[in-house]
């Protein structure tokens, strides 16, 4: 039974959507500083969709972690109740602009396949926690989960492909 008496954690709950928009925005500046000319000419798998779609895929998917993180939060009632899950969103929102960095700033085609593989898991792991508070938070991380899986398979043509990427 949830305790309605309780006030949601609004602070944190500002402090969550604050850093998720930051890691959003840093993630997307390092992909938009490194991606031409480098990335436009490189062979791409036959899937690869067109730039736009990536233009509303990302926010969309980041409004559905930030949410299913606020109802784990509100579910809590504290960020300390919460800091196992929270602590692995933290990490995935971390490990998510990483991937940007080395794959689009770095050019290290092979390492941000590795960073992909860790992200993947750490989505699992979040998941599962988030399931421990709240089904539906776990369950809106799935759009998220199936779109890294896509994008290991982008990543990872762009690896097989482009031979010269193995890194700068």
């Amino acid at each position: 039974m949830v305790d309605r008496t309780r006030t949601a954690p609004w602070g944190s709950s500002f402090l969550l959507v604050l850093a998720t928009a930051l890691a959003g925005a840093l993630g997307g500046l390092v992909t938009q500083m490194g991606k031409e000319p480098w990335y436009g000419g490189l062979k791409k798998a036959a899937l690869t969709p067109p730039d736009a779609v990536f233009g509303w895929v990302w926010p969309a998917l980041f409004a559905l972690m930030t949410l299913g993180a606020l109802l784990v939060l509100w579910r809590a009632g504290t960020f300390h109740a919460a800091s196992r899950p929270l602590g692995i969103y933290f990490t995935m929102l971390m490990v998510n602009v990483a991937w940007s960095l080395f794959f689009f700033g770095l050019k290290q085609v092979p390492l941000s396949m590795g960073i992909l593989a860790a992200l993947w898991l750490l989505i699992v792991a979040m998941m599962e926690e988030f399931g421990h508070f709240s089904k539906f938070a776990a369950w809106l991380q799935l759009p998220y989960l199936l779109w890294v899986s896509f994008a290991a398979y982008l990543n990872g043509f762009v690896w097989w492909a482009n031979p010269g990427v193995s890194g700068a």
